[in-house]
């Protein structure tokens, strides 16, 4: 009798098991396709995130070095400006020239 009790149990116990390791691979391929879609979703948000914070810096470096031609022209044509007035403000001393010429000329022919 045991063999024929344990017959129909065996049967029911195997294909309940089978039923188990279906479900749970069905579970396993679920959980792995949430898996891939949530990695997905973090690698888009992360690459958006690292996109705009290389834009902002890309855009700062960017304005520091336009404000830094900026400044750089503005003090040469400043410096450019006083230069030309100094040159502007020289004037020709001719007489005072022809004088110290002379002096000299007088102290070498004195030796």
């Amino acid at each position: 009798m045991e063999n024929a009790a344990a017959g129909p149990e065996n049967g029911n116990v195997l294909e309940h098991l089978l039923g188990i390791e279906a479900e749970a691979s069905s579970l396993v391929a679920g959980a792995q396709t949430e898996a891939d879609r949530r990695t997905a979703e973090s690698e888009k948000r992360n690459r958006l995130r690292c996109e705009e914070w290389y834009s902002r810096k890309a855009l700062e470096m960017e304005t520091a070095y336009q404000n830094g031609i900026r400044n750089i022209r503005e003090r040469y044509e400043e410096q450019l400006a006083a230069y030309r007035e100094g040159l502007a403000a020289i004037t020709a001393d001719r007489n005072g020239f022809k004088a110290m010429v002379e002096s000299f000329l007088k102290e070498d022919k004195g030796d």
